[in-house]
């Protein structure tokens, strides 16, 4: 595999992680840097791990998580879409949970890096060693959740999606959801 090759394939496998830090940026409208260096660093971290651990399952286990892995990240990013939802419309003197804390952040992390699982699968039929591939991966991950969070508060700062910033965060969610459910035939055309 070329330098190339798994520049492109970083790329594509953090543009969920870059969707979905788009709309936590949204959400949570201001961003600290310690909010950003979290889930900067477990999306990335999430990334670079899967491949590793798909690659050590190997080819024995690769037909059984193929049947279900979209299924998963779906039920995790639906959740969180909607309990955001739900959320925005809860009074607003609760506080906005921090989905860059606790089991949110868990479940973001995972839902936004089980095709990086299938990554490390397909490395391991194909006998390529895994590590330079899962740091790339994990970086690159980084790097796209960090711009997106940014992208996503900026978009909260001028008020262009800001008075229903969770609403639409929580709907991207679940979009990126049902991409995944349709990227996998699981959505009948």
């Amino acid at each position: 595999m070329s330098n190339t090759e798994l520049i492109i394939i970083a790329i594509a496998l953090a543009m969920d992680a870059f969707a979905v830090a788009v709309a936590t940026g949204v959400a949570l409208k201001r961003v600290s840097p310690r909010q950003t260096f979290r889930l900067s660093w477990h999306f990335g971290l999430f990334q670079g791990m899967m491949p590793i651990i798909g690659w050590l399952l190997g080819v024995k286990v690769r037909t059984f998580i193929e049947a279900f892995d979209h299924w998963i990240a779906f039920a995790l990013l639906g959740y969180i879409g909607i309990k955001m939802i739900r959320e925005a419309f809860e009074d607003e003197a609760e506080e906005l949970k921090d989905p860059t804390k606790g089991m949110s952040l868990i479940m973001l992390s995972v839902a936004t890096s089980i095709d990086a699982l299938a990554v490390g699968l397909s490395l391991s039929v194909l006998g390529i060693s895994v590590w330079w591939p899962a740091l790339v991966i994990g970086l690159v991950a980084l790097g796209f959740t960090f711009m997106g969070l940014q992208i996503g508060k900026r978009a909260a700062r001028a008020r262009l999606l800001s008075t229903s910033a969770e609403v639409v965060g929580g709907v991207v969610l679940l979009v990126i959801g049902f991409k995944i459910l349709w990227d996998h035939g699981a959505i009948p055309y």
